[in-house]
């Protein structure tokens, strides 16, 4: 038996897995573009990594003191987590936003020399064909 949240705004009803859900979604995307993993969330916030885990997935519902204490350690404010919950267009990443936020977890984990060669490469290869250079075919 599915359990609906009271909801006075004219927004459809939503019911509460979905929200946990949506909050372990939110929660997930942040710690990746931090480039944190599981197990260093988990121990910022004081819990094992299963419950850091069950928590990404909407498993186990967040307490509200808990979520403060994540908000805090990811750096966002509570409402965060809530943020695009009852938009009609769900919020799905393309293959190439998937790639950047890796990309940015990486980067994040990367030792300062490895972020500035990084950078150089993408510089070099967003820059146009200079003309008199061989171009690589594929």
């Amino acid at each position: 038996m599915a359990i609906a949240m009271v909801n006075s705004s004219p927004e459809p009803l939503r019911r509460v897995q979905d929200v946990d859900r949506h909050v372990g979604a939110r929660m997930r995307e942040r710690r990746i573009m931090l480039g944190l993993t599981q197990q260093q969330m988990a121990e910022l916030i004081g819990v094992t990594y299963q419950q850091a885990h069950k928590y990404e997935k909407g498993i186990n519902r967040v307490a509200a003191g808990r979520l403060y204490n994540i908000a805090q350690a990811l750096g966002v404010e509570v409402g965060y987590f809530f943020e695009g919950l009852y938009s009609d267009k769900a919020f799905r990443a393309t293959p190439q936003q998937r790639m950047l936020l890796e990309l940015a977890g990486n980067f994040m984990t990367s030792s300062r020399e490895h972020q500035q060669a990084i950078c150089s490469l993408a510089r070099a290869l967003s820059e146009p064909q200079r003309s008199g250079q061989p171009s690589v075919e594929s």
